[in-house]
């Protein structure tokens, strides 16, 4: 009965003509927000209406669930609700997911989106660690049945963001990140079979599922070779940069330079020996190097063009200027090996990046945080270690060893040594340095021409 009441006052509470967006903008966690029902007035601090909204998730109305997960993405976004994390993520996890699984029928677009935004912002919060593995053991496979699915194409971006951002935080290998690449490459270039009807894919479907499926190729640092795997993604992602919608071919041009700056055509290289000295593998090797390299000339010729390509009408003049500076710093990078660099100001503090793959994941996480990302930046530990980024007040914080409470968890494990959550965070954090001589992926794939 008790739950039952909550349930009624929090679908009052939500039923009210305040969507939650009050929430979004606050910057402390104790900030008191109000509610009218009726002639009365309800004050709530944020871990009370966290506390509400959960238990609306329950409702049967979609439009009270859809404004309780507004609230909780508001929350998430906008501080980190570890208290709230400790007491009751998994019941926020499984109530999320039960949005996601009855999807193709009762939930809305808008509450799929919030319902994987919301999964995407808890795992994030929690970092690291057993939390994480089970946030991404148990979304990984509803996610995937879902996008299978495709019983709605308008629920699946969030869907996309989600999936990239739990194998980026709580998978522990590369096997997991290429399933995950595997069902976003699925979306756009379907294996086909006698039962499959090839659907042509939406550009801003593909310009999702590129963004994604490079945020996670940038975090691989371990690839196996298959030349043709190779061969045919970026012979596909140089068609790409021919279409005529232009985030399609900024989100191309990304993927290229990642593939190009992990090295992957020089893996084929090197080879001294005469013709009659080699064994037949690396006579094909050979080949392979000779048809990629052939490929490279021509998405050389395409980012040249594109760098300085004129404005077309209608075309919005910002979009053209991102793609010129995006097309201009790749030809920067054929030509003299130079990755871009960005530095930005958190705080006060300097985030720095060197390399298309930390690139990538800068934006990635910009664009899916919102107007979070500094908040989160300055106090996410997780996200703090993925960039290498120590804001002044956790440098001192931690003076006397110089090591996150994160990382003073692992250490202190009686199994540290075999922690994983560790081994994890370690391979987020791969350099330009690391990634050279590293082949394809997907030489384990079935079929040669999924990614």
């Amino acid at each position: 009965m008790g739950k039952r009441n909550s349930q009624r006052r929090s679908a009052t509470m939500l039923d009210s003509d305040d969507d939650g967006s009050s929430v979004s903008s606050s910057s402390t966690s104790r900030t008191d927000h109000v509610f009218v029902s009726g002639n009365e007035e309800v004050h709530f601090d944020q871990d009370a209406l966290l506390d509400q909204a959960l238990d609306a998730l329950d409702e049967k109305r979609g439009s009270t669930r859809e404004k309780a997960l507004s609230v909780i993405v508001g929350a998430f976004s906008s501080n980190m609700q570890h208290q709230f994390v400790d007491k009751k993520f998994a019941t926020l996890l499984h109530q999320c997911l039960a949005s996601i699984k009855k999807g193709s029928k009762k939930a809305s677009a808008k509450e799929i989106y919030l319902a994987s935004h919301a999964i995407g912002l808890l795992i994030l919060t929690v970092g690291c660690g057993d939390n994480a593995r089970e946030i991404f053991e148990e979304s990984v496979s509803p996610l995937d049945e879902f996008l299978t699915s495709k019983s709605d194409l308008r629920k699946i971006p969030g869907l996309l963001e989600c999936l990239a951002i739990i194998t980026f935080v709580g998978g522990n290998d590369h096997e997991e990140t290429l399933r995950s690449m595997d069902i976003l490459w699925r979306l756009i270039h379907p294996r086909l079979g006698s039962n499959v009807v090839a659907v042509k894919p939406s550009a801003p479907l593909i310009t999702a599922v590129v963004s994604a499926w490079s945020f996670l190729l940038s975090t691989m640092c371990e690839l196996n070779l298959n030349s043709k795997n190779w061969q045919n993604s970026i012979s596909y992602l140089s068609s790409l940069l021919d279409k005529e919608d232009r985030p399609v071919r900024i989100a191309a041009g990304e993927a290229l330079a990642v593939i190009f700056e992990i090295g992957v055509i020089d893996k084929f290289s090197g080879n001294s020996k005469g013709a009659s000295d080699m064994t037949q593998e690396e006579i094909n090797r050979q080949g392979s190097y000779a048809h990629l390299q052939g490929l490279k000339g021509k998405v050389i010729n395409q980012v040249k063009n594109l760098s300085v390509e004129a404005g077309g009408k209608g075309s919005a003049k910002k979009d053209l200027n991102s793609q010129r500076n995006l097309f201009r710093d790749i030809m920067e990078y054929f030509e003299n090996g130079c990755s871009p660099e960005i530095s930005m100001k958190i705080g006060g503090d300097s985030l720095q990046t060197s390399s298309w793959s930390q690139m990538i994941q800068l934006n990635f996480l910009k664009h899916f945080l919102g107007g979070g990302f500094i908040k989160h930046m300055q106090e996410n530990e997780f996200l703090q270690d993925v960039f290498n980024f120590t804001p002044k007040r956790r440098f001192l914080n931690n003076s006397e060893n110089r090591m996150s409470s994160g990382e003073k968890r692992m250490f202190k494990s009686p199994n540290s040594f075999q922690n994983k959550a560790r081994t994890q965070l370690l391979n987020k954090q791969r350099f330009l340095s690391e990634g050279r001589n590293l082949g394809h992926y997907a030489a384990n794939m079935v079929d040669d021409e999924a990614f």
